[in-house]
């Protein structure tokens, strides 16, 4: 019986494995069709991880061939056999596709493709290039077609694009309702999802502050240590943090300004979850030596600063909100198993955390007087607006329950309550 070959480190080498002279490995197996085929690694292990993928395209009769196969690749092939379409059609999808698949996604190796990869492309297309999803739709509507020629042609197993464009409408809230204040579930989703360590829990402070104290975007980014009293807790509001054109082609600069009324310049309560939130902007900074460096017409030691030091823009706080919203709906669907449609964040921006506060008073039954106050709204009329509306809403949701009570009330057998 002939000796089994070895590798340096005199471990046995399987049928088809060998090691080269500069260390590294190969494996060498031949196709259905009888052409030879490698596939190299660094290391044995590595090697023997390939292996069990080449096994598995073997058994599910992946072409060996198409490892190298892009996704342009895949597209010529579509040019030349998609028959069917209207002129103007055709070329309207061959235009979609040379402007935004082709200079980079088609560069990718089709076999190396994974749902996650074409969720991130569309996402580029609608965060960076600022497509809207009737034109992403296009895109998608070629993209999968030249996806599953790979699938029909044995490239690749499944169409890594099958529901992406779905996922993108759900993720980035693609609905023509507009809302202005978060359910109770979703404001629980979006707490919940900004405290969990990641990328996005740097956020939490800023965003928990703005949906439990009202307070305006540029009231809160304006916020000074000084500005609030963690002992006898409470914020005073007396300035405004904005950004503005100085005209003349001087471009934009940041401002301080003082509130317009008297009603502007209050006291608000902080309530635990408020106090806790600066308590950890505060150790944040610390732990990242992060410190103010902004001045703004005299004012300096903002609370809350980027990276630099510098004030933040009310534009980078709802351009993040953009991107929370979109991963945690994402996040959302990826966990859903239940049955039903799983909660999702609507799309909202700065402004709507104040009015979610201010609904979470109304069902709460806070004073209107007090919420004036709170909300630093000069005229009773404003606060009375807001009030209507969210109270229009809890009645809607009692009426909710009274008629599911009613039919519940009249299955119930005689003699029972």
């Amino acid at each position: 019986m002939a000796e089994r070959r070895k590798d340096n480190k005199k471990r046995v080498l399987k049928e088809g494995e060998y090691q080269r002279a500069n260390g590294t490995f190969e494996y060498k197996w031949r196709d259905r069709r009888g052409k030879r085929h490698s596939v190299y690694a660094k290391t044995l292990d590595e090697l023997r991880e390939k292996e069990l993928d080449v096994l598995r395209d073997v058994l599910d009769g992946i072409r060996a061939e198409g490892r190298d196969i892009t996704v342009n690749d895949l597209y010529q092939s579509w040019v030349q056999l998609k028959r069917g379409l209207k002129d103007n059609t055709f070329q309207n999808y061959r235009y979609m596709y040379r402007q935004f698949v082709e200079p980079d996604f088609g560069r990718s190796k089709v076999v190396d493709l994974k749902r996650s990869d074409v969720r991130a492309f569309y996402n580029r297309l609608a965060d960076e290039q600022h497509l809207k999803a009737s034109t992403i739709d296009c895109v998608h509507t070629v993209l999968h077609q030249v996806l599953e020629l790979g699938v029909d042609d044995d490239y690749i197993r499944y169409n890594p694009s099958d529901n992406a464009l779905k996922e993108l409408k759900k993720a980035h809230c693609n609905d023509s309702v507009k809302r202005k204040a978060l359910t109770v579930q979703e404001q629980e989703l979006f707490e919940a999802f900004l405290k969990r360590p990641g990328e996005y829990n740097k956020w939490y402070p800023v965003f928990i502050v703005m949906l439990w104290t009202g307070l305006r975007v540029g009231e809160v980014t304006g916020l000074r240590w000084c500005d609030i009293d963690l002992d006898a807790e409470t914020i005073n509001v007396n300035h405004t943090l904005v950004y503005y054109d100085k005209g003349h082609n001087d471009g934009m600069s940041f401002a301080i300004n003082t509130p317009k009324t008297e009603a502007g310049k209050r006291t608000v309560p902080m309530l635990p979850i408020v106090k806790q939130a600066f308590l950890i902007e505060k150790q944040n900074q610390e732990d990242f030596g992060i410190k103010c460096t902004a001045t703004v017409d005299g004012y300096t030691d903002f609370i809350f600063v980027n990276r630099f030091g510098g004030v933040q823009h009310h534009a980078t706080l709802n351009k993040a909100l953009r991107r929370i919203i979109r991963d945690c709906n994402y996040d959302a669907l990826d966990k859903h198993k239940g049955e039903g449609e799983p909660v999702l964040l609507p799309k909202f921006s700065n402004h709507s955390l104040r009015h979610t506060f201010t609904t979470r008073m109304c069902e709460a039954g806070v004073n209107i007087k007090a919420m004036q106050e709170i909300l630093g709204h000069a005229d009773a009329e404003t606060t009375m607006d807001i009030y209507a509306e969210a109270t229009d809403e809890l009645k809607r949701a009692e009426l909710i329950n009274f008629e599911d009570y009613f039919n519940r009330s009249k299955l119930a057998p005689t003699g029972t309550k």
